[in-house]
């Protein structure tokens, strides 16, 4: 599964034995690190890779599981049709002149334990230089589809909401509360609905995980399971490890069960206010 994509206004990438080098063109705007769209990369969000036990991690609220690719909260049961979250879109921090960083925030259902996944959610990414966001869904194992008429800043406050109809349609919506901008789409998803997901990830160029975009830290909040908060607890939350060593974590829930916040880092952060 993979998804080409474009960001950022006149840059330039090549796939090159599974990895990706990216140059900027001559006549790239600084202002396209923002609003831009049009760098090529092949890169998508995927469900959980997870790897054995897990190393020992600082700060309180040590999670519960461990992935390559996922930082975050999940809950599993059966028969999930309905899941919301929101997030504040965090600012990519890295300073590096070349290479390419990836990120991704989303709310989700399934992907945990199993190959089917239905999410929604905003990349935050680091390519020759700039930086540059925006907004997605996918349905698997359909490629990532851009959602064009969004425009994504850091800071920029995103609600996403998927709820199952009628004859295996779903709906889903985001919302950027900062600016007022709203998409929403109806699609065909016939996924078990075994497991719902809050997570930061680092998505796949090709099959390669992508090295993750340093960023500042992203609140989670504000979800719910089936219209009734998700009761998160520190077991169903999960870090990001890279080798041995942990590389995103989240902290522990909030009081309220319905949120929390995600580092850079091996580091576990305070959790939010709720």
């Amino acid at each position: 599964m993979r998804r080409i994509v474009t960001r950022g206004a006149a840059l330039v990438a090549c796939l090159l034995c599974g990895g990706i080098a990216v140059s900027p063109a001559p006549d790239a705007p600084a202002a396209a690190a923002a609003t831009g769209t049009q760098v090529v990369a092949a890169v998508s969000p995927a469900p959980r890779i997870p790897v054995g036990p897990r190393p020992a991690v600082a700060g309180a609220g040590a999670p519960g599981w461990r992935s390559r690719n996922w930082s975050g909260y999940a809950v599993t049961r059966s028969g999930i049709t309905s899941v919301t979250g929101h997030w504040n879109v965090p600012q990519v921090l890295s300073t590096a002149k070349s290479g390419a960083q990836f990120s991704s925030d989303w709310v989700g259902i399934d992907g945990f334990d199993n190959s089917d996944l239905i999410q929604a959610g905003t990349e935050e990414d680091w390519i020759g230089g700039s930086a540059y966001y925006s907004a997605w869904w996918e349905i698997l194992p359909s490629p990532e589809t851009p959602i064009a008429s969004m425009t994504v800043r850091p800071g920029d406050a995103m609600s996403v909401a998927i709820s199952q109809g009628a004859h295996a349609l779903w709906t889903i919506t985001m919302t950027d509360a900062s600016d007022g901008q709203s998409f929403t789409t109806h699609q065909s998803y016939a996924g078990p609905g075994r497991s719902a997901e809050w997570v930061h990830e680092a998505p796949s160029i090709g099959s390669h995980i992508a090295t993750l975009t340093d960023d500042s830290p992203v609140s989670f909040d504000l979800g719910t399971i089936d219209g009734a908060s998700p009761g998160l607890v520190t077991a169903g939350g999960g870090a990001m490890v890279k080798g041995k060593k942990v590389i995103s974590i989240p902290s522990a829930p909030d009081a309220d069960g319905d949120g929390f916040t995600v580092a850079f880092g091996h580091s576990a952060p305070n959790a939010p206010a709720s």
